[in-house]
């Protein structure tokens, strides 16, 4: 063989050793070998699941916070994962925490994070909802319009599948059955229903020695954490909003509590 063939060989070789590696590295074909590899974590967000490691890539699923995942390998900045529904897909990275899952050590911890995921999916649900009309006694049928018991029954049935009681005055009852009813604004959880008396006035001394244990509930919003509340009361509020949780609403408010033990 002469030196120009010698020469061309070598650099076949060389190329096709240099193609294994490039495939080898990015695990082209079945991954069998990697799922049976698969680490746990879990969501640190809601994101979605794509079909490939790009933004760009068909959304195949959606991932919420707190949902356990099998992580299934990397791809740059993207998480080969499969879902606790059997989903596999691409998710950004930031949004997924590895170990999560494991290293929650009870069942107690699990549930905790069960319960986050469905408040998190209801919330969501309500955020939806935003801008919607509001009509007091709105049909519980549709969800074109909303008076406040009508917009949480909706939200948990939505994001929970929870059916709620169809009035804020049954759905507080509801909450002191289940025994999770606290009445002080500080104990207050991101998800909780929260319970109002009838507007008096703006100021605190509008409501200075009312017997709150004697009112009737009016109105019924979702706390949101950091003095919000997802609600609608009126039109001219703009139907369904956030608003702030401060001022008369404070004032105004009996008791909260939540719907997920």
């Amino acid at each position: 063989m002469n030196s120009n063939m010698t020469s061309h060989w070598k650099k076949i070789c060389a190329g096709a050793l240099l193609s294994a590696a490039v495939l080898g590295s990015f695990s082209i074909g079945p991954a069998s070998s990697a799922d049976a590899a698969a680490s746990e974590g879990q969501a640190s967000g809601n994101v979605y699941l794509r079909s490939n490691p790009s933004a760009a890539g068909e959304v195949v699923a959606r991932i919420y916070k707190g949902d356990d995942v099998s992580i299934l390998g990397e791809s740059g900045s993207w998480i080969k994962l499969k879902t606790a529904a059997g989903k596999t897909g691409y998710a950004s990275s930031q949004y997924i925490t590895a170990g999560a899952a494991a290293s929650s050590g009870s069942n107690n911890a699990a549930s905790a994070g069960t319960s986050s995921a469905s408040i998190e999916r209801v919330i969501q649900a309500g955020m939806n909802y935003l801008g919607t009309p509001y009509e007091f006694g709105s049909d519980r049928n549709t969800t074109t319009t909303f008076d406040c018991s009508d917009l949480v029954r909706q939200v948990f049935l939505e994001g929970a599948g929870i059916k709620l009681p169809a009035s804020s005055r049954t759905q507080g009852a509801w909450i002191q059955d289940q025994g999770t009813a606290v009445y002080n604004t500080g104990d207050l959880k991101r998800g909780d229903l929260v319970f109002f008396m009838s507007y008096r006035g703006s100021s605190a001394s509008s409501y200075a020695g009312v017997d709150k244990s004697k009112q009737t509930i009016t109105h019924v919003g979702i706390y949101l954490g950091d003095d919000k509340l997802l609600h609608t009361y009126s039109n001219e509020a703009g139907g369904v909003l956030v608003g702030d949780f401060s001022g008369s609403w404070k004032q105004r408010f009996l008791f909260g509590g939540s719907v997920l033990k």
